[in-house]
C-alpha cells in the first residue's frame, strides 16, 4: 500500500503543483483559455486556490518523506477531495459539462485518503 500511495501522491503532487503554481503567477488573461470559470472569480480567490493546491501538493510528499507530522499528508489528500467536489459543482453551476478531470482528480485524491490511512 506504500507504493501506491507515492505513485498516487507524486502524481497529484506533480498535477497540483503545476495548476496552483500557475493560478499564482499567471494573469486572469492568460488563465481565461485554460479556466473559463476565472471571468466570475475574484482574481485573489483564484489566488488563494492556487496557494492552497501548491500548500497541498506540497503536505502529500513532505510531512511523510520526513516523518514530521505524517498525519498531515492525510489532510492534504482530504482537502484535495473537499476542493474537487467544490470544483464539480463550480463547472456544473457554470453549465459546463465537461468534468471528467475533475472526477479523475476526486477519484485519485479518494484513492490517495485510503492509501494513506493504511499506514499512519
Amino acid at each position: 500500500m506504500t507504493l501506491a500511495y507515492w505513485i498516487l501522491a507524486g502524481l497529484l503532487s506533480l498535477f497540483y503543483l503545476y495548476g496552483g503554481g500557475v493560478k499564482l503567477v499567471h494573469s486572469r488573461e492568460r488563465l481565461r483559455p485554460m479556466m473559463a470559470w476565472v471571468d466570475s472569480t475574484p482574481m485573489p480567490a483564484v489566488r488563494a486556490i492556487g496557494l492552497v493546491e501548491v500548500l497541498g501538493a506540497i503536505g502529500l510528499v513532505l510531512p511523510p518523506l520526513t516523518g514530521v507530522a505524517p498525519w498531515l499528508a492525510l489532510v492534504a489528500a482530504v482537502g484535495f477531495v473537499v476542493l474537487q467536489i467544490g470544483a464539480t459543482r463550480v463547472h456544473l453551476r457554470r453549465g459546463d459539462r465537461r468534468i471528467a478531470l475533475n472526477i479523475t482528480l476526486l477519484l485519485a485524491a479518494s484513492a490517495t485518503v485510503w492509501t494513506a490511512t493504511t499506514w499512519l
